[in-house]
């Protein structure tokens, strides 16, 4: 059993990764496709009850917000792993105003999430957590995590 929670502001390859990683394999909880916590919360519970590994693809940028998902998960057995997408914040924008209309996001929203973020630490309940690059052609790199990078 296998919670994964991707960590990092809007428009850095979340769930460009999480398709091309995950999508055959877990089930994804996506607030923006559920549009309310209530429904993100019974859908993580069926996932918990059912053991069904699963990918947390919200920007998850405070501690509060992965421990929602951690703390249930953790206690039910699963094993927790993180992904950080690295990436900055003109980055990030610049990649945005490359989506289709309906995608963009407020960049003001982008730059909020970007001074919100805290970085994630494996005493938060990971048991593995990697760093994520992406490169201009949409090519994940992802390297195990250290206090070094």
């Amino acid at each position: 059993m296998e919670a994964i929670i991707l960590i990092g502001i809007q428009a850095v390859g979340k769930s460009t990764f999480y398709r091309q990683r995950f999508e055959d394999t877990h089930v994804r909880i996506n607030l923006d496709m559920l549009k309310t916590r209530h429904r993100e919360c019974i859908l993580l519970e069926a996932c918990i009850a059912a053991k069904q590994p699963f990918v947390v693809d919200n920007t998850n940028v405070t501690m509060a917000d992965r421990a929602r998902y951690i703390t249930p998960a953790k206690a039910a057995g699963f094993r927790i792993v993180g992904y950080y997408f690295r990436s900055g914040l003109h980055e990030a924008i610049r990649r945005n105003r490359q989506q289709t209309a309906q995608k963009i996001i407020p960049e003001k929203g982008i730059a909020g999430a970007h001074k919100r973020l805290q970085l994630p630490s494996l005493e938060e309940g990971f048991d593995e957590l990697y760093y994520v690059a992406i490169d201009g052609e949409n090519t994940f790199a992802v390297e195990e995590w250290t206090d070094e990078l």
